[in-house]
């Protein structure tokens, strides 16, 4: 019975023991972190100055520009329920119509006649994005580009093809344009600011796991705490080092 108490004493001490060991670690992890507060500043600020040059000399401006119709042409009566609830049902099917080959072949005729640069329908298909917001018959035509004045002609292009398309299919008079395309000019992309951001966090995170790894990594005896976690002796006498 006497045994059995004393070895649950000595597992209860062991996990103790191991437990104080891993708070110590973990503050002296900490400690040592600190210690090298410059150096990672000087890693954060150096990620951050790098990503900020990186977006700036070698990442592209994009800009978008956006034009809006209303699936229902102007002759429409609002009051006819009919009407109304056929171009709601079919709004999501012009959003496939409006990436059709036809509209894009258009599309690129425009542009060309427009501002004489030729774009492929690949090219085209890329720069558009055409949505519909829920429970509306607005068809929404984005077009992103590194050059604003093409951005907003493929828009408008788009826009003008896409509008003869519902037409066609509807047997009616061209849909109601609610927003014409206008040339941006400010770029949507990249985000300088997030970007920074982005790369003050990536050294910091990098250079503390580097310094983090080298203080686990580390078995040598510097302090009295090492020499009681490695061989389990307390010390008896410290002697200062001589400067």
């Amino acid at each position: 019975m006497a045994n059995e108490t004393k070895n649950k004493t000595a597992g209860n001490t062991a996990t103790v023991n191991r437990n104080d060991v891993t708070q110590i670690d973990l503050v002296r992890l900490a400690r040592e972190l600190l210690k090298k507060w410059w150096l990672i500043l000087f890693v954060s600020l150096v990620g951050a100055v790098g990503m900020g040059a990186y977006t700036v000399f070698l990442v592209t401006p994009m800009y978008q520009s956006q034009a809006m119709i209303f699936v229902l042409s102007s002759t429409t009566s609002i009051t006819s329920l009919a009407d109304l609830q056929v171009g709601t049902t079919l709004t999501a099917d012009f959003v496939v119509i409006a990436k059709s080959k036809p509209v894009l072949d258009s599309v690129v005729e425009t542009v060309e006649e427009e501002t004489g640069t030729t774009l492929t329908r690949s090219q085209v298909s890329g720069m558009l994005s055409v949505t519909n917001d829920e429970d509306t018959r607005i068809l929404t035509i984005t077009a992103t580009g590194s050059d604003p004045e093409i951005a907003c002609a493929v828009a408008n292009a788009a826009r003008e093809a896409i509008a003869e398309a519902i037409a066609d299919i509807m047997v009616s008079d061209l849909p109601t344009t609610v927003e014409y395309a206008e040339v941006s000019s400010s770029p949507v992309s990249p985000n300088l600011t997030r970007n920074v951001m982005m790369g003050f966090l990536g050294g910091f995170v990098l250079i503390c796991a580097i310094l983090a790894i080298g203080i686990i990594m580390n078995d040598n005896i510097c302090t009295e705490e090492d020499l009681e976690k490695y061989f389990g002796v307390p010390t008896l006498v410290s002697i200062p080092e001589r400067k």
